[in-house]
Parts: structure tokens; sequence; C-alpha cells
């Protein structure tokens, strides 16, 4: 019986751990051929030296498992080195079908105390590593489907967080970025729809190496049972939005954990006021406004919210 994935190539950025490495270990289980990217640092925020153990240890447990996989060692930041990354996909497989970009460090600091380097660190690895993939496989997709005188198949699966949704006071950095990669998304959905290329973003909710404080007050299951911030959690996703069952699926966002799938609803007008005049002025602003926000009760963040209520039991 034919795998979902069977006969494509598929590209997952920082899949030596965490989310990554269970999204290639998911997507080569389907069938796909897998080049796996991991820069190797063993840092969360981007230090230390550079290491091909990660990624050549994931392609090692895809090969064990019968898949096919390939390691790329580069920092997809790098616009060069992002290219090399899809030139290998093409070249040893025949082209690319499935870009998942899950790269990125944390380097957190509250907004009065964050470096220029703390904030320049983190957008270039989360929302530049996410741009410049996507356009050299962008380009590659536009010229098959121009060769083929039709759509062709082309999956991107980015990665957004929570973050972005409601804030992180202590991440400006990577909540912008977090954001700035929906943005990317939905104009890449929109770009590349004619060519039979969907792109979506994901916020997954799981426990890796840069979750690790956020989540340490949720203890891991003793009796056996999968923890619900596993990474597996959220493979199973990806990996639909990579298949040809996802066709239909473009521009959205996708919130994932623990055995559940939310979609994200783009944002509503929640109250219109209009002038009784030519032009506001601050007084009528006042009267309108400030009894529409006294009335209304404290805001709680979604992503404190959603935590709260998470089951572990």
């Amino acid at each position: 019986m034919a795998q979902p994935l069977e006969g494509l190539t598929a590209i997952v950025t920082g899949a030596g751990r965490g989310l990554g490495r269970a999204e290639a270990l998911e997507l080569a289980r389907l069938g796909a051929q897998v080049v796996v990217n991991d820069y190797g640092q063993p840092g969360r925020d981007g230090s230390g030296e550079a290491s091909a153990a990660p990624a050549e240890d994931v392609v090692a447990e895809i090969r064990a498992a019968g898949g096919t996989a390939v390691a790329h060692l580069g920092d997809v930041a790098d616009h060069a080195q992002a290219r090399a990354l899809v030139r290998l996909a093409v070249e040893t497989y025949g082209k690319l079908d499935i870009l998942v970009n899950n790269a990125g460090i944390l380097r957190d600091r509250m907004v009065f105390s964050m470096t220029e380097d703390e904030w320049d660190s983190v957008i270039r690895v989360h929302l530049k590593g996410h741009f410049n993939t996507t356009h050299f496989a962008a380009a590659h997709w536009r010229e098959r489907a121009k060769a083929a005188g039709g759509p062709v198949h082309g999956r991107i699966v980015n990665t957004s967080s929570e973050a972005f949704l409601a804030g992180s006071a202590g991440q400006p950095n990577y909540a912008a970025a977090k954001g700035g990669i929906v943005g990317l998304t939905t104009s890449t959905a929109l770009a590349l729809g004619k060519y039979g290329v969907t792109a979506n973003a994901i916020c997954p909710r799981a426990r890796t190496r840069m979750t690790e404080d956020v989540f340490s007050g949720f203890q891991e299951p003793t009796d056996g049972r999968l923890d619900a911030l596993a990474p597996d959690h959220v493979a199973p996703l990806v990996g639909y939005l990579a298949s040809p069952a996802a066709a239909r699926v473009n521009g959205q966002l996708l919130v994932v954990h623990g055995g559940m799938v939310a979609i994200a609803e783009r944002p509503r007008i929640a109250a219109k006021f209009d002038t009784t005049k030519e032009v506001f002025s601050f007084e009528e602003l006042d009267d309108l406004l400030t009894p529409y926000y006294a009335q209304r009760p404290p805001d709680e963040t979604f992503a404190a919210a959603e935590v709260l209520s998470l089951k572990h039991g």
C-alpha cells in the first residue's frame, strides 16, 4: 500500500532535535525522502560549536527504520547556505516537494534590557531563516510549474508560536519573529497558490530544549502515557499538511498540542465607532473609547490561559 508521501522529497530545518527531529521522522515514516538540516549548535541561544552529530543521528534513525535521508549542516539564516540546502535536495532526489521550517534560537530579555544583537540574532534565525529557504524553494516550484505547464506538488509548513498571538513579556524578539513568520506565510500562500503550492503555519506547544523553562511546572507522566507536550503530538499534523490530502489547506494558522488541533481565524473587528462630524475630535474619541475599554475585563493572555488548561493526568 502506497504511503501518503511516497516519492516526495522533504526538507526539515532544525531537525536534529525536538520538534524538527519528530517531524523529520514522521515525514520519513509516511514515505518521504528527507533532507535533515541542523547547524548543530548545542546552546538554545545559538551558542557553542556547530556539530554534525544532531543531523547525522536523525539520518541514521531514519535509515535504520528503512527510510531514506541525507544530512545538511548549514545555517539556514545564511542566504547562500539556504540555497545550498535546496540544491542538495534537488540534486540528491531530483526535486523538492515539501519544506518544513523549524530552525530557531532564543535570546530572552525584557524589551528595556534587550541588546541590539539579541534582537537581530533571533530575527535572523527565525524570520530570515524562514524567508531564505522559502525563497529558493518557491523559485524551484515556479520553474517546475512553468516547465510542466501546470501546478506541481509544493508544501511549506512554517513554525510560528502562540507568543505572537498573545505576546510574551520577556520575548519581544521571538514574538516579533513569530508574528513575521505568519505574515510571510500568508503572503507566500497567495503568491504560490497558482503553482499548486500551499503555505501554512503552525503554533506548536511542545517540550523541547527551547521551551524547557516555559513548561518546567508541568511534569511528564510517569505511568507510561505519552507526554501531552511531546513533539510526537505535533508531527502528524505536519505530515498531513505536507501531503496531497491537504491541497485545499492554504494560508492557515493552526495551533497544535497534546492531541488537539485548533484552526485560528484572522483577526475580526471587535467594535466600530463612527464620528458624528467630518473628523474625530479628541473629546469625541474620549467619550466613545474610554467607556468601551473601561467596561472590558482585564485581558488574559491566550497563551497563559491555554497553558493553565492543559491536562497532565
